[in-house]
């Protein structure tokens, strides 16, 4: 028996049907006619989506990979690099420029909170030697989203000579993040988020002044030498061998986004950002991130609720999987995803049995009353009555 699982995590998400169908049809080899005119269209699209002049990169692998991509295509060994670690993801890309021979500078951030612009430029102001700025546009552990524009911006016009590279693998096609207007130098989103895809690939751009570090520096790279997959993109090719199964369905979400339109999209994952904090709240719960990103909202638990209990309980009784916290938010907070493809019914549906699942912990939390009054403001909330 199939059991129909509502994935509402930060990524995997729900596949949109189109997207299953797609994922479902027969093979055809990456050198062929018929593959290099989907490969195109993507590109194309892609650079839409990016809000960018520039290429933009599909390469098989996971986010991290991307990450790495953006890392070892712009940095030299010794180089000094400033990581703004606001949670996990903030401290892998740390810990990656570390192995590559980076001097790392790290500003490390209290979880749920923003970096302040004025802080990142003090901080360049007394260490004018940094030549590149990490940071994430939403933090998945936390659910906190940076202030991009102004960092972008900021650094652009005061620190010209430095890289501002974008971790926007939980946030790059969720909300708006366009990138040359904004000024990020080197930007990564991941297949398995708002790109409504399974796991598997990485999709990467840099700007006009990264491209020149991309062709200059001397760390070593291989599998990530982007010089090398430009030449190939620009004869209708990958380097490697493509993901013929993943960008044939990347092609039908880029499809299904634009024939949506950019501006409706995203203002679709808002209004179910703006559902779960208004209605997490109601329930007892309060907001983890003190700036909260649309892609994903942490939610703390009340006093004495294990969350890795609740999420457990709603994935093996209901089947709905939604995360936990990791680390030092572990046991605290849930972390509810907005991507994908996503029904109204399944958002109220979520509530309620996490309502259902609280209060079997407690019985003082969401009792009936309570949850019988909100699945109607729910559902008025939708227009579903």
């Amino acid at each position: 028996m199939t059991i129909e699982y509502n994935v509402l995590a930060p990524g995997p998400v729900n596949l949109h049907p189109r997207v299953q169908e797609a994922l479902s049809r027969p093979m055809i080899h990456h050198r062929t006619p018929e593959f290099d005119r989907i490969l195109a269209g993507v590109h194309k699209k892609l650079k839409t989506l990016f809000q960018t002049s520039e290429p933009v990169f599909v390469l098989s692998s996971t986010g991290s990979g991307g990450m790495e991509a953006l890392l070892v295509n712009t940095m030299n060994q010794g180089d000094q690099i400033l990581g703004i670690d606001s949670g996990k993801f903030g401290e892998r890309w740390c810990e990656m420029a570390q192995v590559y021979g980076a001097q790392v500078q790290t500003m490390k951030l209290p979880w749920g909170e923003p970096v302040k612009v004025s802080a990142v430029q003090d901080h360049l102001t007394k260490n004018p030697q940094i030549k590149i700025v990490l940071c994430q546009a939403c933090e998945t552990s936390s659910g906190v989203i940076h202030p991009i524009e102004a960092l972008g911006k900021m650094i652009n016009e005061k620190f010209p000579e430095t890289l501002f590279l974008v971790d926007g693998i939980t946030a790059l096609g969720a909300m708006p993040l366009p990138m040359d207007d904004w000024k990020i130098d080197g930007l990564v989103g991941g297949s398995q988020k708002a790109f409504m895809l399974p796991t598997g690939l990485s999709l990467v751009a840099f700007s006009k002044k990264a491209w020149k570090k991309v062709e200059q520096n001397n760390t070593p790279r291989f599998y990530f030498d982007l010089r090398k997959e430009l030449k190939a993109n620009q004869k209708g090719e990958t380097f490697f061998s493509s993901n013929v199964t993943l960008i044939r369905a990347l092609d039908v979400v880029l499809d299904l986004i634009f024939e949506k339109g950019l501006d409706a999209h995203f203002a679709e994952i808002h209004q179910r950002a703006e559902f779960t904090r208004q209605f997490g709240q109601k329930m007892g719960m309060s907001l983890f991130a003190k700036a909260p990103s649309d892609s994903l909202t942490a939610l703390n638990v009340p006093a004495g609720i294990d969350s890795q209990k609740i999420r457990t309980e709603l994935e093996k009784k209901h089947h709905i999987t939604v995360m936990g916290g990791q680390d030092q938010a572990r046991g605290k907070i849930l972390r509810i995803g907005h991507m994908g493809y996503i029904q109204p019914e399944q958002m109220v549906d979520l509530m309620m049995k996490l309502g259902q699942t609280l209060h079997a912990e407690d019985p003082s939390l969401c009792p009936p009353g309570l949850m019988n009054k909100l699945e109607t403001e729910m559902k008025k909330f939708w227009g579903l009555v």
